[in-house]
C-alpha cells in the first residue's frame, strides 16, 4: 500500500488504485485520468482549491468534504462527523478535526480528517487537526499527518499520535516548503524520535 501513496506537497496526496483517491488537492500537476474519489476536509485555500478541482475533475468523479466545502465547490458530497460512505470496495469516515486556535477564537471547527479503508488497509489523513479525544480508539496500518505546529500537531505532538495509535506507518506532510512549513530538520527530527514499532517514511514531493 505505501507504494500506492504519492505526496503531492503541503497537504496533498494520491492513492494509486481502484479507486484513485485524491486528498486536499492543491498546486498539483493534472493526471492523464481523473481519480474517482476528492477529499476536501475544510475550506481554507491550501486544502480547497476550485481551481485545482476543475483541472482533475471527471465526469464522474466523486468530490467529499465538509459543508464548508460544499459552499465552495458545486457537486459536493457532505459528510459529517463520523459519517461514513462507501464506495465501491473503499470505506470512508469523516472524522472531526479540531485545533485549539479554532476554539480560541470561539468558533466550531468545521473541519475533517477521514479514515479510508481499502484493499485491508485503515489510512487516517488527520487533516488540519491536533489530536482529538476519541484518537486513543484509532488504529489505523497508516496516519498521514501534519507536523508543522500552527494549529496542527506540530512534531512533539505527531509524536505523541504515533505513541498512541502505534500505525505500521507513519507519513508526515506540511514539511520542507516554505512560509510557515516544518523544515527538514524537523522531519529528519520527528523520524529519529519515534518510539514505537512504526516506521517513519518521509516521501519525495511528487506532483
Amino acid at each position: 500500500m505505501i507504494a500506492r501513496i504519492r505526496w503531492q506537497g503541503h497537504g496533498s496526496f494520491i492513492i494509486e488504485g481502484d479507486p484513485v483517491i485524491q486528498i486536499a488537492p492543491w498546486r498539483i500537476v493534472k493526471r492523464e485520468s481523473p481519480p474517482d474519489i476528492i477529499l476536501i476536509g475544510h475550506d481554507q485555500f491550501d486544502h480547497c482549491s476550485p481551481a485545482d478541482v476543475e483541472k482533475i475533475r471527471g465526469e464522474n468523479t466523486l468530490v467529499i468534504g465538509s459543508q464548508s466545502v460544499a459552499d465552495i465547490i458545486p457537486g459536493t458530497k457532505v459528510l459529517r462527523e463520523w459519517q461514513s460512505i462507501s464506495v465501491e470496495r473503499t470505506s470512508i469516515t469523516a472524522i472531526p478535526a479540531a485545533t485549539r486556535r479554532s476554539a480560541r477564537e470561539g468558533k466550531a471547527s468545521g473541519r475533517l480528517g477521514f479514515l479510508i479503508s481499502l484493499d485491508l488497509y485503515d489510512i487516517y489523513y488527520v487533516g488540519e487537526s491536533e489530536i482529538i479525544p476519541d484518537v486513543k480508539h484509532f488504529k489505523p496500518d497508516i496516519v498521514l499527518l501534519p507536523i508543522d505546529g500552527y494549529g496542527r500537531l506540530s512534531v512533539e505532538t505527531g509524536l505523541e499520535l504515533v505513541d498512541l495509535m502505534k500505525p505500521a506507518w507513519a507519513i508526515p506532510y506540511n514539511w520542507g516548503g516554505a512560509g510557515e512549513e516544518a523544515t527538514q530538520l524537523d522531519a529528519q527530527s520527528f523520524k529519529s524520535r519515534v518510539t514505537s514499532r512504526t516506521e517513519v517514511i518521509l516521501l519525495p514531493v511528487n506532483p
